[in-house]
């Protein structure tokens, strides 16, 4: 992807969002890190309801150490991974008192060194909480690097290291937020909504999705639907659609 391109696409996507922010909720910078552990293989909205019953019981390290193993499971239970991730989160609190002071710590070094924090999780807390403009590549961001052509690469690192590379520098502090919120609710996995994709211009993606209104509207199917069908469709109720996993 040219340079001009990428700048046009994050141009884009600052000029919808100005100012992107995490669905995961928090108060504090410990709550940050403990609902980025937490967050691993599971939704942001499942660790979000945990997390309401937790925080409001347990909201520091030494509070979150108190509850002990059963009782940190019966608040995250609903989370994919509960058990060996309560052993972490507890790992890591017990780490943050006696090498921090109870405090997050602000270098990679420190943070990567906690249980359960790996590089992505450490990319998150450095950019929200610290301010500094990494990119976290969870597999939204790195599904949308290789469709868009913005960073193509074979690994979680090669596509970090072609971001850091790629995105402009004014637009780096967000970068992350942008293409993590565009992969989750516009750039899905299976069916990309590329007719309602405000970056589709830039995108170089070759087989890009048609917008199944316009589809339909001029498929043959449609086109034999009698006054009859359409009187009987007229009078059923729609069928809610049912919610899926953001």
């Amino acid at each position: 992807m040219s340079p001009a391109r990428r700048r046009a696409l994050f141009a884009a996507l600052a000029g919808a969002n100005p100012q992107p922010r995490s669905d995961l909720e928090y108060s504090s910078t410990f709550e940050l890190l403990v609902a980025v552990v937490l967050s691993a293989q599971a939704t942001d909205r499942s660790v979000n309801q945990a997390t309401a019953g937790l925080f409001a019981r347990a909201r520091t390290p030494a509070e979150i150490v108190s509850l002990g193993v059963e009782g940190l499971e019966a608040y995250i239970r609903t989370i994919g991974l509960f058990r060996s991730k309560a052993r972490n989160v507890l790992a890591l609190c017990r780490q943050l008192l006696e090498l921090h002071g109870g405090e997050v710590p602000r270098s990679r070094e420190a943070l990567e060194a906690l249980p359960g924090v790996g590089r992505k999780t450490a990319n998150v807390v450095l950019n929200i909480a610290f301010g500094e403009p990494s990119i976290a590549v969870d597999t939204h961001v790195f599904r949308l690097a290789n469709r868009t052509g913005l960073a193509p690469g074979r690994t979680v690192r090669a596509v970090e290291d072609g971001l850091l590379a790629a995105v402009p520098r004014q637009y780096r502090q967000h970068a992350h937020h942008w293409l993590i919120l565009h992969g989750r609710y516009v750039c899905k996995a299976r069916t990309p909504q590329c007719w309602q994709c405000i970056i589709a211009r830039q995108c170089e993606y070759a087989t890009k999705t048609p917008d199944p209104a316009t589809a339909a509207a001029g498929s043959p199917a449609r086109k034999r639907v009698g006054p009859v069908a359409r009187a009987v469709r007229a009078r059923t109720p729609a069928r809610a659609k049912s919610s899926g996993r953001v």
